[in-house]
């Protein structure tokens, strides 16, 4: 079994997606299980995780909604209002639903890079741990140095990094990315996954342009604590679904049949241990 940890759909007449214009031409239309059930089938991927895309209550559970009546939805990630003065009441009411699998507030498109940090916000990280929720963090490079503060602050949350932390594959940077995971990585148990680097390396990457990035990921966090995910549709932007799974098994060619299988399957299963598969 291979499981897809990151990938979204979405309903345009919904209204609470800001980030979704027209200029994203691949992107500006509905996408739904039956769009991707083709694609998964394919790849081998019997399971997905299936994350938000609006900053929403109503989104998260129009997904749940989705997850129970979806064959190939194995669990989502959601949104709460982590700002709100319930927000701890909200987590626990949203954790009742047995396909809620964890959180993720849209740090990439707040402007205080420290927000992570407010003081306000302990109540739902503390909702999170109690629930047995993930968060994922949607960061970029510049928030690494928050993200390994919070998680200082809070041991006891169980975090995956999306998308690498976003690396600058485009412009070939790596110096003080590479250095902030692999201290992530050393002091922390935070999980990362393998996702969203094609989006952005561009629509001109190639696996040996990705092959730096992946590598120091497998170095400092080892497949054990690496989770396979599409994030499709948005990896269209740059490649097929079939792109990005062709460049992964590339990409992972020289690891052990066992380190492939954690990096395609069982890191999911720890790092979303109410995952429904």
């Amino acid at each position: 079994m291979r499981i897809d940890a990151h990938q979204h759909f979405w309903r345009l007449d919904r209204g609470d997606y800001g980030w979704l214009t027209p200029d994203l031409a691949p992107l500006y239309r509905d996408f739904g299980p039956e769009d991707l059930q083709p694609l998964a089938a394919q790849a081998r991927v019997r399971a997905t995780v299936l994350v938000q895309a609006a900053p929403t209550l109503a989104e998260t559970e129009y997904l749940l909604g989705i997850a129970e009546s979806s064959d190939l939805v194995a669990g989502v990630v959601g949104w709460a209002d982590f700002e709100a003065p319930d927000a701890a009441q909200q987590i626990a009411r949203l954790a009742e639903s047995p396909w809620l699998l964890g959180l993720r507030p849209m740090i990439q498109d707040l402007p205080d890079d420290t927000w992570m940090l407010r003081d306000t916000l302990a109540p739902a990280f503390e909702a999170m741990i109690a629930a047995g929720l993930t968060f994922d963090a949607l960061v970029l490079p510049r928030h690494l140095d928050a993200l390994l503060t919070l998680l200082v602050r809070h041991p006891g949350l169980r975090v995956v990094i999306d998308h690498g932390a976003k690396p600058e594959i485009a412009t070939g940077r790596i110096e003080d990315w590479s250095d902030h995971m692999a201290r992530l990585a050393a002091d922390t148990g935070a999980f990362c996954k393998l996702s969203g680097l094609i989006t952005e390396a561009g629509p001109d990457w190639t696996t040996r342009s990705l092959t730096p990035y992946v590598g120091h990921l497998l170095k400092v966090f080892g497949p054990e604590r690496l989770i396979w995910g599409s994030d499709w549709p948005v990896c269209t932007l740059a490649g097929s679904y079939g792109d990005w799974v062709a460049a992964t098994e590339a990409l992972l060619g020289e690891l052990t049949p066992d380190q492939r299988r954690a990096v395609w399957e069982n890191t999911a299963r720890r790092a979303y241990p109410r995952l429904r598969v």
